[in-house]
C-alpha cells in the first residue's frame, strides 16, 4: 500500500513536511474495488471515508419508487462518505459504489481522529479540503435553480469534458435531475 498520491495531495492545501508516506501508511487501508462494487450500502453504518486515488465513485440515494438518484461522483483527489453519518458511526442514508475500476484509501473515524491529534495541521488540510467541496456543492445548487435543464447539461459538458466521457450517460442524467431519455433528447438536438 502507498499513500503517496494522497501526500502530494496534502502538498497541495498545507505545508505537512512532517508527515512521510510510511507515517500515512499506519493510518489508512488500501483497497482496490471493481467495477460496481458498493463501498457503503444504504441503511447501513457509515464506518468509513474514503479518498479516491484512482477511479470514480458515484454518491447515490434510492427513492421510494426504486429509482437511484445521484448526488455526487468523487474522482481522483476527492474524499467521500455519508457526512452525516460517518462521524458519529450511524445509518447512512447514501450508498457509494464504483463507476469504474478503483482505488481508493479508508480511514475510520478512530484511526482518523488518532492522525489528527498526531498530526494537528491535518485540521487544516480537511478544513481546506472540505471549504472546497462545500463550495463546489453551493455552485451546484445555483447552476439548479438559474438554468434551465438543457443550459445545465451543456454547462456540464464544457466545464467538464473529461467526466462526460468516463461517467455513463444515465448516470450523469441522474447527476442532473434528468431522466436518461430527457437526457438522449438534448444530446440529439445538440447535434442537429
Amino acid at each position: 500500500m502507498t499513500t503517496i498520491h494522497l501526500k502530494e495531495h496534502m502538498d497541495r492545501f498545507i505545508n505537512a513536511k512532517e508527515i512521510d508516506v510510511t507515517t500515512l501508511n499506519q493510518f489508512f487501508n488500501y483497497r482496490t474495488v471493481k467495477k460496481k462494487e458498493l463501498l457503503l450500502k444504504e441503511d447501513t453504518i457509515c464506518q468509513h471515508l474514503f479518498y479516491v486515488q484512482k477511479g470514480c465513485l458515484q454518491i447515490f440515494y434510492t427513492k421510494e419508487n426504486g429509482v437511484e438518484q445521484t448526488i455526487d461522483f468523487a474522482l481522483e483527489g476527492w474524499w467521500t462518505t455519508d457526512f452525516a453519518a460517518y462521524p458519529l458511526n450511524a445509518i447512512s442514508k447514501y450508498s457509494i459504489r464504483a463507476v469504474e475500476a478503483a482505488e481508493v484509501l479508508v480511514i475510520d473515524v478512530v484511526k482518523q481522529e488518532r492522525l489528527l491529534q498526531e498530526f494537528p495541521i491535518l485540521e487544516r488540510y480537511f478544513h481546506l479540503v472540505y471549504q472546497k467541496a462545500y463550495a463546489a456543492s453551493q455552485y451546484r445548487i445555483k447552476l439548479l435553480y438559474e438554468y434551465s435543464r438543457e443550459e445545465l447539461y451543456h454547462h456540464f459538458k464544457d466545464n467538464f469534458p473529461d467526466f462526460i466521457q468516463r461517467v455513463p450517460q444515465y448516470l450523469i442524467a441522474s447527476f442532473l435531475g434528468f431522466t436518461p431519455e430527457y437526457l438522449s433528447e438534448i444530446r440529439k438536438r445538440s447535434i442537429s
